[in-house]
């Protein structure tokens, strides 16, 4: 389809959106689903889909940046070193969209939906040896990975920092504090680098936009009455059946 969205479009890209921000609000997992819901429901290609992405996270990474600083889960002084790192990475991960072809992205895509499936299924054990990372070095380097990462993706920042920290063995809540943080730095970066690339188109990213940070707030709210467990395994197992339906096609596609 075009890059004009229809009413119909509109309604359904808005809904799926609403959907995504509820989950990334109770359960800090979703944004992964953006792009293949755009790129195989709505037909957008891929790389309009990720600036698409990216775009409605800035917004989305402000709200929860809010929400958690209010509540003294981000230490900043840590924090602007992963987003130092984040931000030249985000651009260069948007310069590396424009070049790669649409079959590379989609197996990066599908892969990362089903790698996010599989470690959110396992995250069911609780850190027990804590650290805490404050060598700017290494916080630079994770920032970095991050950066790239979600803007080659459309991924938010949260699903390529969480994982890292928590293998570093940073408690979950700290690990979410940091990629809060880092998430509207880094898809700003990214947004600025797509819209030189000229792949932001603004009625999408607008609508995506709006559906993040109203399903946010309310996800935020519902994190308050169910179990997050729960939630999680849910989405977790959903992401899996994504990912391997995506892995699949692509597949078929390609004998």
């Amino acid at each position: 389809m075009g890059t004009d969205l229809e009413p119909i479009s509109v309604c359904l890209l808005f809904g799926f959106s609403l959907f995504v921000g509820v989950l990334i609000g109770c359960v800090g997992i979703g944004g992964v689903l953006l792009v293949p819901f755009l790129t195989y429901i709505l037909g957008f290609s891929i790389h309009l889909s990720i600036a698409a992405a990216m775009f409605g996270y800035i917004f989305i990474g402000v709200v929860g940046a809010i929400l958690y600083a209010r509540h003294g889960s981000i230490e900043w002084s840590k924090a602007i070193w992963m987003v130092l790192g984040a931000m030249p990475a985000a651009y260069f991960g948007s310069f590396l969209v424009s070049i790669i072809p649409e079959s590379g992205l989609e197996l990066i895509v599908c892969i990362l939906v089903l790698f996010a499936g599989l470690n959110a299924l396992r995250r069911d054990k609780a850190v027990t040896d804590e650290r805490k990372i404050s060598n700017p070095v290494a916080l630079l380097t994770i920032g970095s990975i991050t950066g790239a990462g979600s803007a080659l993706t459309g991924t938010g920042g949260p699903l390529i920092a969480v994982p890292i920290l928590v293998s570093l063995k940073v408690s979950g809540h700290a690990a979410v504090g940091f990629s809060q943080a880092v998430q509207a730095p880094l898809a700003t970066l990214a947004t600025i680098g797509n819209f030189i690339y000229g792949a932001v188109n603004v009625s999408v990213g607008g609508t995506v936009a709006a559906g993040l940070v109203i399903g946010g707030y309310f996800g935020a709210k519902l994190a308050l009455t169910l179990k997050p467990e729960t939630m999680s395994t849910l989405v977790a197992r959903v992401l899996v059946i994504v990912g391997l339906a995506l892995l699949g096609k692509l597949l078929i596609a390609n004998v």
